[in-house]
């Protein structure tokens, strides 16, 4: 009789860490790079270099988010880092040029994400267009236009006249943690909230299962998807705003360059496939700080910055080959 709950308490266990293997292993792996990095460089527990990291993991993280969204649909989402080039250039033109009020200007930046996301959306689902084709596109015309519109050249704040309260506002420090980490909490709550606990959720990991299926089964396929979109989209231009206050300028020709494999990476690290279908928003908070901690140990352990890029590529090819192993498994 005794063995009888230790029976039915085994599967029961199993089950309900099996969906969150991913994320636990993710975590695992954030303290143990954070141990070594800890015992390598004693820097890295300082008060400067925890707030830089956590100030790097809230303006990616809050892009990552949208990402999220996209690749749990199976699309993909390459234009980020060239919109934020070009969201940057429109927001030191309407500040500082135009003399546009921070409280109009800002929500107008948001609104352009908005309508990019939009764009990208209604080509995807009414042309029937390749995500990567799309956002292939996307990246060279939004970085191409940044350049003609600025003449190449780059783009500062000033002074910050009649927007200096907001720009320091948004990159200060709020209970001394910076106000970046908590717009990613808030934004990660949400779209938490948003993706584990709504209909529309459902139908978002529905989509990513099967489209054709999820049509069938009367989910208005088209709307969920395109929604995905809009939501990356003001979600990248969210980021865009403070990465452009926290930079204090805006140089088009490299601002936000490769960016998007932030992101990317962030999600494909810690679970969601890039088939579509699967990932959490735990999932892709950790991926952020996962990824935001890399360049992190190549800059204390006094590496060549340039092998940054090279660990992101092992990372999401090491994710992309799990997700593989795990869908064979299956």
């Amino acid at each position: 009789m005794s063995d009888i709950p230790m029976m039915t308490l085994r599967p029961t266990w199993g089950v309900r860490l099996a969906p969150w293997r991913r994320e636990i292993a993710v975590l695992l792996l954030i303290i143990v790079v954070c141990l070594v990095l800890t015992l390598m460089n004693q820097q890295f527990l300082s008060g400067q270099n925890i707030q830089n990291l956590a100030r790097r993991i809230g303006m990616s993280g809050i892009f990552a988010v949208g990402l999220g969204f996209v690749i749990i649909t199976g699309g993909i989402d390459l234009s980020v880092g060239s919109l934020f080039a070009l969201l940057g250039i429109l927001q030191c033109f309407m500040l500082v040029d135009w003399q546009v009020p921070w409280w109009i200007a800002l929500p107008a930046i948001l609104a352009g994400g908005a309508f990019i996301g939009l764009g990208h959306g209604l080509l995807i689902t009414r042309l029937r267009l390749w995500p990567f084709v799309v956002t292939l596109c996307g990246l060279l015309i939004y970085r191409g236009t940044a350049q003609f519109i600025a003449d190449n050249n780059s783009k500062g704040f000033g002074n910050g006249e009649g927007f200096a309260g907001v720009q320091a506002f948004l990159t200060g420090h709020l209970l001394w943690v910076p106000v970046p980490f908590w717009i990613l909490m808030l934004v990660a709550t949400l779209g938490g909230i948003l993706l584990h606990a709504t209909v529309y959720g459902r139908h978002l990991y529905a989509i990513g299962h099967n489209e054709e299926a999820a049509r069938h089964s009367g989910i208005r396929t088209h709307l969920v998807i395109t929604m995905a979109y809009v939501i990356c989209g003001v979600l990248a231009a969210l980021s865009s705003i403070l990465f452009a206050f926290d930079s204090g300028g805006i140089t088009p020709s490299n601002h936000g360059s490769f960016y998007e494999l932030y992101g990317i990476a962030a999600a494909v690290v810690a679970g969601c496939s890039l088939r579509g279908g699967q990932g959490s928003m735990v999932g892709i908070v950790l991926g952020v700080v996962l990824i935001q901690l890399i360049p992190n140990f190549v800059n204390l352990l006094g590496w060549d910055t340039s092998l940054t890029f090279a660990v992101m590529g092992v990372v999401i090819l090491t994710g992309a080959a799990a997700d593989s192993l795990l869908v064979r498994r299956r």
